[in-house]
């Protein structure tokens, strides 16, 4: 079952046992906790667990790479195709493919999925007809990894994990995505957290809950850059 994606708390919590009821229409034998648990792990890569605060704070963002014209001295400028895709043709000798990793927020890549679906429709001819919206193309592999000219490399296999809340976020039809919309979901997505947490702690489930996930995946990141830093000196 697909479980739906919800961009504020309000939604989440309204919705919250009709949607439980149809995953055990789907799953007999599951519990709330495998619901629970699903649901830590739909919401999580939106959250980071902060030291400061001993709590769960928003972190909606993309790591993705943000490639550059690379130069040869015989062909000249050529555009890296698949260079995020995992296809690695022999490259025509001397010739590097420059990028770099940028953080961008999921509002920011919202808006460049929605940009290149627009402009493959755009340059096809071709409009959303009655039958279709956006939601459509998100996942077509040849829209999503298209290029053209520099400018971010969308890896397939990474934006699987952004089509939930793409899904939820981008509009049937249109050109920009909605700023107050991805503000309520940034309001919302802790709230979100500690209501899924609550539930888990009162089936006494503490170690599935998204607080301990994140704050034991953020333990792991500081001990292995200390052990990093160690080994460097």
């Amino acid at each position: 079952m697909e479980l739906p994606f919800y961009l504020t708390f309000k939604e989440f919590e309204s919705h919250y046992y009709d949607t439980l009821e149809k995953w055990f229409e789907e799953y007999h034998n599951a519990s709330e906790i495998d619901f629970l648990k699903a649901l830590a792990d739909l919401y999580s890569p939106y959250l980071y667990y902060s030291f400061a605060d001993d709590r769960l704070l928003a972190d909606a963002s993309m790591e993705i790479k943000d490639c550059f014209f690379p130069y040869h001295e015989k062909i000249g400028i050529s555009f890296c195709t698949n260079c995020e895709n995992e296809k690695h043709p022999k490259a025509a000798k001397g010739m590097n493919h420059i990028f770099e990793w940028k953080t961008i927020t999921m509002m920011e890549y919202a808006q460049h999925i929605l940009d290149k679906i627009n402009r493959h429709l755009s340059k096809n001819g071709s409009s959303m007809d009655g039958n279709k919206t956006v939601l459509d193309y998100i996942n077509d592999c040849e829209i999503i990894t298209s290029r053209e000219g520099a400018g971010y490399c969308v890896n397939y296999k990474r934006h699987q994990a952004a089509v939930p809340f793409l899904k939820a976020y981008l509009p049937y039809y249109g050109q920009t995505v909605n700023i107050a919309v991805y503000r309520d979901f940034i309001f919302s997505v802790a709230q979100i957290a500690e209501y899924i947490d609550r539930k888990l702690k009162s089936v006494q489930a503490f170690e599935h809950t998204v607080y301990a996930k994140l704050k034991s995946e953020a333990k792991f990141k500081v001990q292995m850059s200390h052990q990093f830093l160690t080994i460097c000196n």
